[in-house]
């Protein structure tokens, strides 16, 4: 009886490890958090390679589209769950990056309160400009915002956003000045844009490149340090005199701070996985990106340079979202 007793304590004592060490993760449904609605690419990021998760490892991984407040809404579920491997948050440049910069109450610290897991993918954003303007190059651009100074205005898809911070760090950069014409979406601004009623727009890439095949648009230039596979013709803004000047949409997942490194490596070995299949790898490129699939401590590193960059920016622009 004693070494019976003994054995029965050995089998629990293996399986508490088996659990505490992660080994036997997932054993329910995963969340994943998407702080913007369904539809946009964080959406349909978050739910292929769930999929592909639910296909791999037999558990249900559920998208919680949680919009609203740039990201924040999201991001304060994520970052208040349970540590325990069961939320995720698909986070973007906006959320992990920019909100940190310019606003001035966020309930939870976007470096602190989360564990990076991997990015995904990462894409420029382009600066487009409207047909009507008689420029063909960012240097032509630039030399007719200084010989108007404040006649021109820009779009966004709100204050705070990533157009609005990217169209400020090239003001900065270049010297000019041009007006921020704050839109409620990225939409209105592009039809704006169009139309003429304003001069230039530089945001993501996905939703500009049907207008810019078409000949709607005029790209000058995009904002990563090489070109675009989508736009191989398009230089970028730092071959066009700008040095330096890099701006990166990226979607990437997280967990709560907190959460064992044996899920997270568990986890980021799935999704490395996954981001190399062929059908994963067209989604990508279709959304206008490349896939990462980086470490943790890499993507650490890049939310925690964006968030210096924006801060920087934030400041200089005297940027403040409430």
């Amino acid at each position: 009886m004693k070494r019976l007793s003994c054995f029965a304590f050995a089998i629990v004592a293996a399986i508490a490890s088996t659990l505490a060490t992660g080994q036997a993760f997932p054993g329910k449904p995963i969340h994943i958090v998407v702080p913007s609605a369904p539809g946009d690419g964080s959406d349909l990021m978050a739910r292929a390679i769930g999929q592909k998760l639910t296909e791999a490892w037999g558990q249900p991984v559920i998208v919680d589209n949680r919009p609203g407040a740039g990201g924040r809404i999201g991001s304060e579920v994520a970052a208040k769950a349970a540590p325990d491997g069961y939320t995720w948050i698909m986070a973007n440049a906006g959320s992990h990056g920019i909100n940190a910069a310019v606003y001035q109450n966020l309930p939870f610290d976007v470096e602190k309160d989360f564990a990076p897991i991997t990015q995904i993918m990462r894409s420029p954003n382009v600066l487009i400009v409207s047909p009507s303007l008689k420029v063909n190059t960012v240097q032509e651009f630039i030399a007719l915002l200084k010989k108007n100074p404040g006649k021109y205005s820009y779009g966004s898809g709100g204050n705070g956003t990533s157009a609005h911070m990217s169209a400020e760090l090239f003001k900065m950069m270049a010297g000019v000045d041009i007006t921020h014409v704050p839109y409620k979406g990225a939409t209105p601004a592009l039809t704006d844009l169009i139309a003429g009623q304003i001069a230039m727009f530089l945001g993501n890439l996905p939703p500009a490149i049907p207008f810019i095949k078409n000949g709607q648009v005029k790209a000058l230039a995009v904002t990563s340090l090489k070109r675009s596979p989508e736009l191989p013709n398009v230089p970028t803004l730092d071959e066009s005199g700008l040095k330096g000047f890099e701006t990166i949409a990226w979607f990437g997942l997280l967990a709560p701070a907190g959460t064992p490194k044996e899920i997270i490596d568990k986890v980021r070995n799935e999704v490395v996985r996954i981001v190399a299949m062929p059908d994963i790898r067209e989604r990508i490129a279709a959304l206008g990106g490349e896939p990462v699939a980086n470490r943790p401590e890499e993507f650490a590193a890049i939310i925690h340079g964006d968030v210096a960059k924006w801060k920087k920016v934030a400041a200089v622009a005297h940027v403040k979202v409430d």
